[in-house]
């Protein structure tokens, strides 16, 4: 059993130093880290209420609640940004890419207390992998908010429907990477693949 609280702190404090010595984007970009470590926190809370309280299995919560928690948990500081203080492409992904970093670290470090670190190479695919997934997830949702934006289109539907694809890959990505053999390696390879069509799909974006 781990202490998760504990971790945070640990990481956190540090961090929180580090905000009051920097400006600017440097300084955005580690409050968002440091919201996407707390995002993952009550991510693992509302996870595992819902796994006690309708009886599933760690694999099934992983495929089908895990996915949808974090997901929303990682969008909602982002949305708060977006659409209380209007930040331009370029800070909203800054904040986008902090959230999804945090999370993701703050996730690898509890998995590797929990698991062990005997294999070095299980441990570079997974930060990979994990760390890719959640930054391109919710890149993808900060793409959608700026599509909206620009193309004038109705925002709740642009948020759902931005917030329902970053539910499924990521659902896909814990669907493959829970199996062994060739769906694994696809698995691990999706967030990868993907992470180069986002960014090339803003760079064509910042062109226009």
């Amino acid at each position: 059993m781990i202490f998760s609280e504990n971790i945070l702190i640990c990481m956190a404090l540090p961090l929180l130093l580090t905000a009051f010595l920097v400006r600017d984007n440097a300084r955005r970009l580690v409050i968002f880290f440091l919201i996407g470590m707390a995002a993952c926190l009550l991510g693992a809370y509302v996870s595992g209420f819902i796994d006690v309280a309708a009886g599933y299995g760690t694999e099934d919560t992983a495929i089908f609640i895990s996915p949808v928690v974090e997901e929303a948990m990682k969008f909602l500081p982002l949305l708060f940004y977006f659409l209380m203080f209007g930040p331009d492409n370029d800070r909203l992904f800054t904040a986008a890419v902090g959230v999804g970093a945090g999370f993701a670290s703050f996730e690898n470090v509890c998995s590797m207390i929990t698991s062990g670190t005997e294999s070095l190479g299980f441990l570079l695919i997974r930060g990979l992998a994990v760390g890719v997934m959640h930054i391109v997830s919710i890149a993808a949702l900060a793409l959608g908010l700026v599509l909206a934006r620009r193309y004038k289109v109705s925002g709740v539907s642009a948020i759902l429907g931005a917030l329902s694809v970053s539910m499924l890959f990521h659902g896909i990505y814990n669907l493959l990477a829970s199996g062994n053999g060739i769906s694994s390696a696809i698995g691990f390879c999706l967030p990868i693949v993907t992470a180069i069509l986002v960014f090339l799909a803003y760079r064509k974006l910042q062109a226009k």
